[in-house]
């Protein structure tokens, strides 16, 4: 693969004001905020991780690197802040030379391009890769004297798994996390937010699932009354957008350049993700700057905001939607794709079950691979699916490749399986049915509900934010409008070494850099 030059052309710096207001800025709001900090995370024994290093963990000093072998990946322990990455292992070893991953054959997903999932559950402490947006939502705020964890409450809105990373990271400062998702999601989720949170009020529920973002952001405008509180709103905070961008997005170049090495070739035709609050979708943005190809959003087809202007309500947990968020760079994707939650939900069962699995072992599938598959949540499911949509629209051949990422696992889905079980298969999985799924869910996939993204679909879901974050929420008209333009994005990448050479300073301040 050959990659591109990123730095190649002139980029635009946003605005002074525009940046400011969207939490991109670099300015100190408080020393005083800032101090206390510091010294909370000297008295906690925390160092903050450059994003640099969690973009290469072998740059992690090799001490800390021998250390983390003997500390509990579930853990609350400081030192997991290095495991905030890709390269983790399952049993917490590592760093790894490459990211975990699955490759899918032709066998499962019926077509020549070869699709790659990196594995998100190895990442600490919540088994989700929506620890790292958390990091990269709260540390901006530490190092500019906005966020004080000995008096502030750090208020983290999600459908479920950013939460429950914003809420570890809270512990580990030794501050309350507030969970803010639907009542709606998985009850694995709240089972681990009881385990990590001492008060429980700080778990609040709103109405819904998935498709009830607004409701979330009510939450959080009362919440935010309050000046002790802090909002990390993720579906804001453009620090999640470029922490996937260089984190995730360097990870999974790592990713495909093995899968490359090991097939004798192949080049990067697509990344794809579910939208969600998108800031995944930020490794896209990078992977086109890198090796110029393309980026699919993906949503529900229950609730196909972007594909039909649509509404509705869906359980692919993990893409909450009904709306275009702030962090999406609309006007640089290329494919939407909807994909049905009965296809998610009846894959689950497949991949989870005896019935299943020998299915697919019958059409050819390796027993290393079916094994591996519980390693894909429901949004996981998604992104495979909506991944082999996209080859089949574009028609890829064997020499392209499409990655994407497998958010979570299926270990957070038991109780919803056990809710598809009861409600299709009240009689129990058999093989027939195992038979049928597979034909309906795997064996003919089609290229149906997918939207090819030129100017006038890019510029028609763009303007669908107006109404979230310009009359709801309060964006300048001015600041939400400088997004439409790759100017506005290509000048906001010099932040993260920018918040690295920070986190240098503010490491050295606590005595423990």
């Amino acid at each position: 693969m050959t990659p591109t030059s990123i730095t190649s052309t002139t980029v635009a710096t946003p605005p002074a004001q525009a940046a400011a207001n969207l939490g991109l800025t670099l300015e100190m709001a408080d020393s005083a905020t800032y101090d206390r900090a510091v010294e909370r995370f000297r008295d906690n024994e925390i160092v903050l991780p450059t994003f640099a290093q969690l973009t290469d963990p072998s740059t992690i000093p090799s001490e800390l690197t021998a250390e983390l072998a003997g500390v509990d990946r579930n853990g609350a322990d400081p030192r997991n802040l290095f495991r905030v990455h890709w390269f983790n292992r399952l049993d917490g070893s590592g760093p790894s030379a490459v990211p975990d991953h699955v490759v899918l054959p032709a066998e499962l997903t019926g077509v020549d391009a070869t699709i790659v999932l990196a594995l998100g559950n190895r990442f600490p402490m919540i088994g989700a890769h929506k620890v790292l947006a958390a990091y990269a939502c709260l540390v901006p705020q530490l190092l500019t004297g906005r966020f004080d964890p000995t008096r502030h409450r750090a208020i983290w809105p999600s459908t479920g798994n950013y939460a429950r990373g914003g809420v570890a990271i809270s512990r580990i400062m030794g501050c309350r996390g507030v969970a803010v998702l639907p009542e709606g999601m998985s009850r694995e989720r709240f089972e681990w937010l009881d385990r990590w949170i001492a008060h429980p009020d700080d778990v609040i529920r709103t109405i819904g699932t998935e498709s009830n973002v607004k409701e979330i952001y009510d939450a959080c405008a009362e919440l935010a009354t309050d000046p002790t509180n802090v909002i990390l709103n993720q579906f804001s905070q453009f620090s999640n957008h470029l922490g996937h961008y260089h984190v995730t997005g360097r990870a999974l170049e790592r990713v495909v350049e093995a899968v490359a090495e090991s097939r004798g070739g192949g080049e990067l035709a697509a990344f794809v993700s579910a939208s969600g609050s998108a800031g995944t979708l930020g490794a896209g943005d990078y992977l086109k700057d890198r090796h110029g190809s393309r980026i699919v959003a993906v949503e529900a087809l229950e609730c196909p905001t972007m594909l039909y202007n649509g509404y509705g309500e869906h359980n692919i947990q993990g893409i909450g939607d009904k709306h275009i968020p702030l962090i999406h760079n609309v006007t640089n994707t290329d494919l939407v794709v909807g994909i049905s939650d009965r296809s998610t939900d009846t894959l689950d069962v497949v991949f989870n079950t005896d019935a299943g699995k020998a299915v697919l072992l019958d059409k050819g599938v390796s027993r290393e691979l079916v094994d591996d598959l519980v390693h894909l949540g429901f949004s996981s499911i998604c992104n495979a699916l909506a991944a082999i949509k996209a080859a089949k629209h574009w028609d890829l051949g064997a020499d392209d490749i499409v990655v994407t990422v497998a958010t979570d696992g299926s270990e957070l889905y038991p109780s919803e399986r056990a809710k598809t079980l009861a409600a299709h298969y009240p009689d129990g999985f058999e093989p027939s049915h195992a038979i049928d799924a597979y034909a309906e869910h795997l064996a003919t996939v089609t290229d149906e509900h997918v939207l090819d993204m030129d100017d006038e679909a890019r510029n028609r879901v763009f303007n669908l934010g107006y109404f979230t974050w310009v009359e709801q929420q309060g964006i300048d008209v001015a600041d939400f409008e400088a997004r439409r333009s790759q100017d506005f994005w290509d000048g906001t990448r010099h932040f993260v070494t920018d918040w690295d050479a920070m986190i240098g300073e503010f490491n050295a301040r606590t005595g423990l850099g």
